[in-house]
């Protein structure tokens, strides 16, 4: 399965699918317009091994909220994630069974590396 978990509107989004050969090859998902699942969520975690690192403390809502004050746990991030979706660190993007979440240089590098960009 090749697919990027993505924000349309997101700059930061488009180049690096642009990086990618525009997504050729991809299935793309707008996470504002399709919702991702519970299903799709776990099935990150699961590659992943944590909901905290699909968990972005950059999202406006998380201080508008107060969860920095918080101690939150693993179901808690799960929970947030799937109620509002500027939780979730973008891009995700899943090559066969590998997981590369955020927009680091170092996470689009080693996606280029597996996709032999």
């Amino acid at each position: 399965m090749r697919k990027i978990f993505h924000l349309a509107n997101c700059n930061t989004c488009q180049r690096i699918i642009h990086e990618l050969n525009d997504g050729d090859g991809f299935e793309l998902q707008n996470i504002k317009e399709d919702n991702i699942s519970a299903k799709q969520l776990d099935q990150m975690h699961k590659m992943v091994g944590s909901y905290e690192s699909l968990f972005s403390r950059r999202a406006m809502k998380y201080r508008s909220l107060g969860l920095n004050n918080l101690n939150l746990t693993e179901q808690d991030y799960r929970k947030h994630i799937l109620e509002e979706y500027a939780f979730l660190k973008r891009p995700v993007i899943i090559i066969d069974e590998e997981i590369f979440v955020g927009n680091s240089k170092n996470v689009v590098a080693a996606a280029k590396v597996k996709l032999k960009i």
